[in-house]
């Protein structure tokens, strides 16, 4: 049977849509700073006039309602900014990753239908021009602005904030706001209107996955929920008007667009975000900024508390959040696997499942993910012939509910969903008697040694406990005779030698012998290969140890 919420479902009284998102956000705090990044500081005030004039000036360009606009920015008040523009007046925003390569860009513009790209003409040691040149190569001999790719056929213009030099590109944003003041029709009035035909039904977003099992899949959200499901997971979080919340969880994907920004919006909170994360530069940013929240993926605090400047900063601001080393020690929890988990993707907006996430949980719920979030449905079934599976028993979680994406673009709905409207999510887990998930591993990740499964998490968690492993990545290898072989990639802490000869003593005590690696491979962080999204890929380090043992 479906595993529904327990908690009451609590939704916006305002119509869930971003343009009446901002109106409100902006009428309760109008002075209170949106984001800080550097030197540059914008209130809501700032956000609604900035965002009107750039909106106004993708109508008067015909960018409308359901213009695929892509955005290829990073974290800062300009992804903001242009992404507020576009969903005002209802355009398919695309946020596409920074880390994308000229070949991957290609697929993805050609594969969203992206009418038009924002973008800086460089960041950093990039220069995104020339990628993009490198990625469509017909653009290098494009004599004018409106373009025709026979590669990329609905993509039109390219528009770039930094003094672009090249014949295919517009000048952004100055060139655009001045194109809508210079066409009087499109007047507050106009946008207005504009913004009062948006519905919470209008897909707001398409965000792509980091396809590290193959090329990324675009889910599609709309308005309704990527707006509720902001909101309704702020009820799970302590976040105020008066914080300051530091996240360097990217705005192209959901972690960033809805626990981050969304959240922040919801609440009237400023949000603190940094061209790239160093941790003496990050350090000194959350010092001089105050910052009160702290989020993101754990490796971030270990950088900075490994940092030489930590311990003279004064960061007795934090009150919140789940970079827990960085937290003032009275607030760190003792054991942090008894917090609860939140487990999402992609294709659910996000968490689908949470529980408060500031409280100890008993030694029972130990790495657990919570309870479906209110408005969510869950069911376990048998990964093999899909029946649905009892409470406690294992098997592959399924999802439907407010928060699902409308679909995967280009994709059919019936090899999306199955007749129920679930979607299957290739995670293994089980919910207990009292609807509450433990997550175990993706389905293709359990390790089959010898008769016996394995799950690479749990002896992920107990290496991790070690003092000298920093991070811990169990994998299966291919072995004629008992199937897989469970192997370990291990990044030691800064200064504490260690040898497989004595990991694998240290398991000895507290894992079944089958469980225990029969290998151990010595990495540094950077070496190791990681998603988009900061995941490990696996696949990727299977082949990265079988080349090593080849050699």
């Amino acid at each position: 049977m479906p595993t529904d919420g327990t908690a009451e479902k609590s939704f916006p009284a305002f119509s869930p849509t971003v343009p009446e998102l901002l109106r409100k956000t902006i009428a309760e705090h109008p002075d209170a700073l949106v984001i800080v990044h550097g030197d540059r500081r914008l209130t809501y005030a700032d956000l609604e006039r900035e965002s009107a004039d750039l909106a106004k000036g993708m109508l008067s360009r015909g960018i409308g309602k359901g213009t695929r606009v892509g955005i290829w920015m990073p974290n800062g008040p300009d992804w903001l900014m242009t992404w507020s523009a576009a969903a005002r007046i209802g355009a398919l925003v695309i946020p596409l990753n920074t880390f994308y390569r000229p070949r991957e860009l290609s697929w993805v513009l050609r594969h969203c239908d992206a009418h038009c790209l924002f973008t800086f003409s460089k960041f950093l040691n990039h220069d995104h021009l020339a990628m993009l040149e490198e990625a469509m190569p017909a653009l290098s001999s494009h004599a004018n602005k409106s373009l025709v790719l026979p590669d990329h056929p609905y993509l039109r213009e390219v528009i770039a904030w930094g003094s672009p030099n090249r014949e295919w590109c517009h000048a952004g944003p100055e060139a655009l706001t001045t194109a809508g003041r210079n066409l009087p029709s499109v007047d507050d009035s106009i946008l207005r209107s504009v913004e009062d035909s948006v519905a919470p039904a209008d897909a707001l977003v398409m965000i792509y996955s980091s396809g590290s099992t193959g090329d990324p899949k675009g889910a599609v959200h709309t308005h309704g929920a990527i707006v509720r499901h902001a909101h309704n997971l702020n009820q799970f979080r302590d976040i105020l008007a008066s914080d300051r919340v530091y996240s360097p969880m990217p705005f192209f994907w959901v972690g960033g667009l809805v626990f981050s920004l969304l959240s922040a919006m919801h609440a009237g909170a400023c949000l603190l975000t940094e061209d790239s994360f160093e941790p003496g530069a990050t350090l000194e940013f959350l010092e001089r900024e105050r910052a009160t929240v702290v989020t993101g993926w754990p490796h971030y605090a270990k950088a900075m508390v490994e940092h030489p400047s930590f311990a003279g900063r004064d960061l007795s601001a934090i009150r919140a959040g789940n970079l827990y080393e960085v937290l003032p020690e009275p607030l760190r929890p003792e054991d942090p696997e008894l917090r609860s988990n939140a487990l999402g993707m992609t294709e659910t907006c996000g968490p689908h499942t949470i529980d408060k996430m500031d409280e100890d949980l008993p030694e029972a719920l130990r790495s657990s993910f919570g309870h479906s979030v209110p408005g969510v449905e869950h069911k376990i079934v048998d990964p093999a012939t899909g029946k649905d599976l009892p409470p406690g028993e294992f098997g592959e979680i399924c999802v439907r509910g407010y928060s699902l994406m409308q679909g995967l673009y280009k994709i059919e709905r019936g090899d999306t969903f199955d007749a129920d409207g679930f979607y299957h999510t290739q995670d293994g887990g089980y919910f207990d008697a009292n609807g509450i998930l433990f997550f175990q591993a993706r389905l293709g990740d359990l390790i089959k040694t010898g008769g016996a499964n394995v799950t690479p998490r749990e002896v992920e968690a107990t290496l991790e406990a070690i003092p000298s492993v920093r991070e811990a990545y169990v994998v299966g290898l291919a072995d004629a005779e008992r199937g897989e072989l469970v192997h370990a990639a291990i990044v030691l802490q800064s200064g504490e030698p260690a040898t497989g000869e004595e990991l694998r003593a240290r398991l000895k005590s507290e894992l079944s012998a089958y469980k225990i690696p029969r290998a151990f491979h010595f990495y540094s962080h950077e070496k190791l290969p990681f998603t988009d999204s900061g995941k490990i890929d696996k696949g990727a380090l299977i082949a990265l140890i079988e080349n090593e043992s080849d050699a």
